[in-house]
């Protein structure tokens, strides 16, 4: 990692908790709020240990990006919460075979770019 990237990477998880720290609930009710920063804590600490041992300054962008997406989101709808996709899972594939695995490489490139660190339900 390039002083550069770990200074970024730095400053995103610096910025993740002071939003978290400043953080209220649009319901305006105290559980809440404590609900939503216990959240956004756990959420960031779990996305940053698990990619720490990446190497690759792609999939380190990729993460950087994801991070300041979610932050932007997060802030402009006031929900902590990643957004839901609407598409079904499988919802356009055939049973088996080279059309199922094309949607299924479709749908991957489909993803948003706030959900990469979510796996498929």
């Amino acid at each position: 990692m390039t002083a550069s990237t770990h200074r970024t990477v730095l400053s995103l998880y610096t910025r993740v908790f002071r939003i978290a720290r400043s953080w209220q609930a649009q319901s305006g009710i105290p559980s809440d709020t404590e609900i939503e920063r216990k959240y956004m804590l756990e959420e960031a600490r779990t996305l940053f240990r698990q990619n720490q041992q990446l190497t690759e300054q792609e999939s380190i962008k990729k993460c950087i990006e994801e991070c300041e997406a979610r932050i932007e989101i997060g802030l402009h709808y006031k929900n902590p919460y990643p957004r839901a996709t609407y598409l079904p899972p499988m919802g356009l594939a055939t049973q088996k075979g080279r059309k199922l695995r094309a949607q299924q490489r479709l749908r991957k490139q489909a993803k948003p770019v706030y959900l990469q660190s979510h796996d498929e339900t």
